[in-house]
């Protein structure tokens, strides 16, 4: 007899859940029970009434391979009209990321290095982070890291880009309506708690592994949330006062937004870019799983061929470019801090 079989009859549930037997292998507990010996369950072994357990006094209840297997069903069943939808829709954004590879290793190094280090002065504004930086690349260049390291590059590019486009007005929206704030907080919460292996699983039955799209969706969902959130914090952190001056002066609700709002809210906004450049990065690592290119594919190959020294060089690699991401956009940053305040 299984551990709950007396807690079914009790309930007068005995014929429903022979009924509603699979018919699958028996137990020892049921074996047992045919010759008439019955193995007594004491309350030191009594098993948790998950649903095995409970499958196994009443087969009207599914096992939990069964409830596995049921979600998967649903989930192929309902593959080929998602994948229609979904198609066009993402199918940009793999344009995007192979133009974007494309472009930055059509160029010869000796113009790609000069152009990333003009943007880097102009947006730090140090000659300092951009000596860093100089450095920095020459070094990956040196151990013939630069395709791959430019790839990297290339990928949170394109990402980073779309992370904002997308985040900042939702943010701006999230931030002119609570109700909506309540709403989509929950859906951050699970986006930002999600293990980053599970947003590989669903994508890689949708689209395949050699479409750029698989691995740029992942790393959007995995980056956006820092944009969100702090575009929606820093523009509910402007003062009060502020926007009462500006409703004061006439200001409409959208000259208040442009005007006042969101430069005040530009060193939180900004923060929030950091934020997702860093885990985009980090994303871009694991997407080598899933055929993306670059530093997180060597990493791949040390670990599949137990190449001891690739692995390391490339996660040293992965490390300096996280490093020059941060001190560039910290740099940034600071500029817009000192912007603000004069």
């Amino acid at each position: 007899m299984a551990a709950y079989s007396g807690f079914f009859e009790a309930l007068g549930l005995k014929e429903w859940c022979e009924a509603g037997s699979t018919g699958g292998p028996q137990s020892l507990a049921d074996l047992l029970a045919k010759t008439g010996k019955v193995a007594e369950t004491s309350p030191w072994d009594m098993p948790f009434p998950s649903l095995d357990a409970l499958h196994e006094a009443c087969g009207a209840i599914p096992r939990t391979r069964e409830l596995t297997a049921g979600l998967e069903r649903v989930f192929l069943d309902i593959k080929d009209p998602l994948k229609f939808v979904l198609d066009p829709l993402t199918q940009p954004l793999s344009w995007a990321i192979d133009g974007a590879l494309w472009a930055i290793l059509a160029m010869p190094w000796w113009i790609v290095i000069p152009i990333f280090l003009i943007v880097v002065q102009f947006a730090a504004r140090s000659a300092r982070v951009t000596l860093f930086v100089a450095i920095v690349l020459v070094m990956l260049a040196f151990v013939d890291h630069y395709t791959y390291a430019m790839q990297t590059l290339a990928i949170i590019l394109v990402c980073t880009v779309i992370c904002v486009l997308i985040g900042v007005p939702i943010g701006i929206a999230m931030s002119r309506s609570d109700r909506l704030q309540r709403s989509v907080i929950p859906v951050l919460d699970m986006l930002q708690t999600l293990p980053t292996f599970v947003y590989l699983i669903p994508l890689i039955f949708l689209f395949s592994v050699t479409e750029s799209k698989l691995y740029g969706i992942a790393i959007i969902l995995y980056a956006i949330v820092p944009a969100i959130r702090l575009t929606d914090l820093g523009i509910r952190l402007v003062d009060k006062d502020v926007l009462e001056a500006a409703e004061a002066f006439g200001m409409s609700a959208r000259q208040k937004l442009f005007g006042v709002q969101i430069p005040l809210a530009l060193p939180n906004i900004m923060a929030g870019v950091n934020q997702t450049i860093m885990m985009s990065l980090a994303m871009v690592v694991i997407a080598s799983l899933v055929s993306a290119p670059g530093l997180g594919a060597l990493v791949l190959r040390g670990i599949n061929k137990l190449e001891l020294g690739v692995g390391i060089v490339a996660g040293l690699a992965i490390v300096m470019l996280a490093i020059v991401l941060d001190r560039v956009t910290k740099a940034a940053l600071a500029q817009v801090n000192r912007a603000t305040k004069h």
